[in-house]
């Protein structure tokens, strides 16, 4: 028999392709349109967001719903009482109740985590159709009482006679009363992201000037591709006793005259973090069909696009909480054997212009690249004429658990409408996490 030696693994590894790993192909994703909390989507719940981007994508894509074979959603801030809000937004959609679904939580990356959830299941052979898709409801987010105050109804709920219970009220005091909020923080480092963002955007000798103009042109882009109908994963969505809801409301160009009037949100008065430049709190869901190649062809799909390479990353969340992207690029572009320059479309996730500029900054940097990723040399920055050109998360909104979908759909719908082939997409994420992955136009 033949021994192996190392080298002829070596040799076979670099030559083969990857033989039996099935391509896997987006249908097509929707979402509905992203609102500024508070407005119009105020008193739905997280699950209703979810099931009106599931009827919009069944409707759009006229897959048979007993052929999905899985459901996975993102969200962050969970409503309690659907805690696993994947599931209740399928039965409420009409899917199947066979089809099983499941909900994942990772911060500004959930909906990413869905997708790849859902690619790994069909490339393992598990699934041949997954839908994947995000949901996140800012406009009501549970507020708890405090933990003696949980801890006195517990026991209230178990005390036997009128004794026990007059004594454990006894202990009653008013600051049990006071309310505790969910905050858009680190729990490690109990720091708010607007902070981190703020200390990132001063490391990297970031201005305020510079993050104003960054966010005027995320909103001048936005608003021309709004205008343009470029925005075409956009479905409407009747907002039950109230008006149909078809466009994203938090486009506003402004000037940059009176973006330099705010003052600064997180650290005052010197931080160039303001409410201008950063992404505003977002009520919205989004959804994609996901399928192996192969059965989408057979069912008489067009695909969009292809999903390639991903990667995940996790950095210090304290100094480098939304690098994400700056060490997600460079292993992504390794893993697909591309370069910077074989990218035709970028898709970012936008959470502040600051760390948006930071990243480029960092990418850029042979120093960063050397003392903080263990590289010899530096990516590079994504040129800005292929980078998010239809806005991004300052502008179009960011509801956490549903950005992910709405990024990868931006690419592949530019790369159909641009001609490009591939697109990247990345994300930084809370706990200094970050994602990126490729995505491939599916050929005309």
């Amino acid at each position: 028999m033949h021994q192996h030696g190392p080298s002829d693994f070596t040799k076979s590894k670099k030559t083969l392709a990857k033989p039996n790993i099935r391509n896997i192909v987006v249908v097509d994703g929707v979402r509905i349109p992203f609102l500024q909390s508070g407005t119009s989507y105020k008193d739905l719940m997280p699950h209703d967001l979810a099931r009106a981007a599931l009827s919009g994508l069944l409707h759009r894509t006229n897959v048979p719903k007993d052929v999905v074979d899985y459901i996975i959603f993102g969200t962050v801030i969970q409503e309690v009482k659907t805690s696993n809000v994947a599931r209740e937004a399928a039965l409420g959609a009409g899917f199947s109740d066979k089809t099983p679904a499941h909900t994942v939580t990772m911060a500004c990356i959930s909906a990413n985590q869905a997708m790849t959830t859902g690619v790994g299941l069909i490339a393992s052979g598990q699934c041949d159709v997954v839908v994947a898709g995000g949901v996140e409801l800012m406009s009501d987010v549970p507020i708890r009482h405090s933990r003696k105050m949980r801890k006195m109804m517990l026991d209230l709920n178990k005390a036997k006679t009128l004794g026990q219970r007059l004594s454990l009220l006894s202990k009653f005091r008013l600051n049990f009363l006071s309310p505790e909020l969910p905050a858009v923080a680190e729990f490690s480092t109990s720091e708010t992201m607007g902070h981190s963002a703020d200390r990132l955007a001063a490391a990297f000798a970031v201005s305020r000037a510079d993050q104003d103009e960054y966010a005027l042109r995320s909103h001048s882009l936005a608003k021309k591709a709004q205008d343009e109908g470029l925005l075409s994963d956009i479905v409407p969505f009747k907002v039950p006793g109230k008006d149909t809801v078809t466009k994203d409301n938090g486009i506003r160009p402004s000037s940059l005259e009176q973006m330099a009037k705010l003052k600064p949100a997180f650290i005052k008065p010197y931080g160039t973090v303001t409410a201008a430049n950063s992404s505003f709190l977002t009520d919205g869901a989004s959804a994609m069909l996901i399928m192996a190649e192969e059965k989408a062809l057979a069912m008489g799909y067009k695909p969009k696009a292809y999903l390639r390479d991903f990667v995940y990353v996790s950095q210090d969340p304290k100094d480098q909480l939304l690098l994400g992207p700056t060490y997600a690029t460079p292993k992504v572009l390794e893993k697909a054997g591309l370069t910077l320059n074989d990218i035709d479309a970028f898709e970012f996730h936008e959470a502040f212009s600051g760390q948006i500029l930071a990243n480029f900054k960092a990418m850029d940097s042979d120093w960063f690249a050397q003392n903080y990723m263990g590289r010899k040399t530096k990516v590079g920055s994504p040129p800005l004429e292929k980078f998010n050109n239809w806005g991004g998360s300052l502008s179009l909104g960011h509801p956490f658990g549903a950005t992910g979908c709405r990024l990868v759909m931006a690419a592949a719908n530019r790369l159909r409408k641009e001609g490009g082939q591939y697109g990247l997409v990345a994300a930084c994420a809370a706990g200094g996490q970050g994602h990126a992955m490729i995505v491939e136009a599916y050929p005309k």
